[in-house]
């Protein structure tokens, strides 16, 4: 089932990736159209196994809206936080290497390890949502890089959850784009900027996804590709990333966790157009300003 949130925040069901059902009159409980006090999809999130069956019955009775009648949300209202996966892609931390000479005139060598770290919930935006580079940003001369990355949607959640249990632990996946200042400061602040974390086109849910280590991520600039990589080439899986941070924090229903960046970073501009994909969950098209 792909999952959307559109227009007043209301619930989708997304149909050959052409329409969506309004589903949310099927929620058991009320919808909150709030995304600060909606506590509502952070339910969805944890009990989505008990309302499947009503969501599928209201989504196949139910009057299909073609996509581009509706105004796509990011997937995600409130998240209490977004945890965020450092060099997890071999090719992606030798890269790193000539990127960092370039702008920071050194090699900083603990950023080349496998980690996680926060960003600012602020900075997530949806789908029909530009990109904005921060004035002082442009100004100063630092290169802003895009980073396409798969996004596991924090389902039950819990704390020390072993890695054998912790897909049972997710309620679906996302895209998102990690959006960076290449610059000699904090990864969370160069990361936080508003629209620095666009997200979406929906959620696929971990049942229909299955294995999440055979997806294929893309993504293009003005038509030029970018990047090219399969899941199944991160150091390390998702899994792994779900137990390592339930180890430093609880993670909450709703919570998002970006997996990592692939190899092809690079700069974006004002008047770019950025084309991302994740097989079996959909495609982004996005401007820059």
């Amino acid at each position: 089932m792909k999952l959307a949130l559109f227009d007043d925040h209301r619930l989708g069901v997304v149909v050959d990736g052409t329409a969506l059902v309004d589903v949310t009159s099927a929620l058991p409980w009320p919808h909150d159209p709030d995304p600060v006090t909606a506590g509502w999809w952070r339910r969805l999130c944890r009990d989505r196994a008990g309302v499947c069956d009503a969501l599928a019955r209201a989504a196949a009775e139910g009057t299909r809206v073609p996509l581009e009648r509706v105004r796509l949300r990011a997937p995600a209202l409130n998240p209490s936080k977004i945890v965020a996966t450092a060099s997890n892609y071999a090719d992606h931390v030798a890269e790193m290497h000539g990127v960092q000479e370039r702008t920071l005139g050194r090699v900083e060598a603990w950023m080349m390890r496998f980690d996680v770290f926060l960003k600012a919930p602020s900075s997530l935006s949806g789908p029909a949502e530009d990109i904005r580079l921060p004035a002082d940003v442009v100004e100063a001369g630092h290169e802003v890089h895009h980073e396409s990355e798969l996004v596991v949607v924090v389902g039950t959640g819990g704390r020390d959850i072993p890695e054998s249990d912790a897909l049972d632990h997710v309620m679906g996946y996302t895209m998102g784009l990690d959006i960076t200042v290449r610059a000699d400061a904090d990864r969370s602040r160069r990361k936080s900027y508003d629209t620095f974390s666009p997200l979406g086109p929906w959620i696929t849910t971990a049942d229909e996804i299955g294995d999440p280590s055979g997806l294929e991520i893309r993504l293009d600039v003005n038509g030029e590709p970018r990047q090219d990589v399969r899941t199944r080439d991160m150091i390390t899986k998702v899994p792994a990333i779900v137990s390592y941070a339930s180890r430093m924090m609880t993670l909450v229903p709703g919570d998002l966790i970006f997996t990592g960046a692939p190899p092809g970073v690079g700069p974006i501009r004002p008047g770019d157009r950025l084309a991302a994909s994740i097989s079996g969950i959909g495609e982004m098209r996005l401007g820059v300003r």
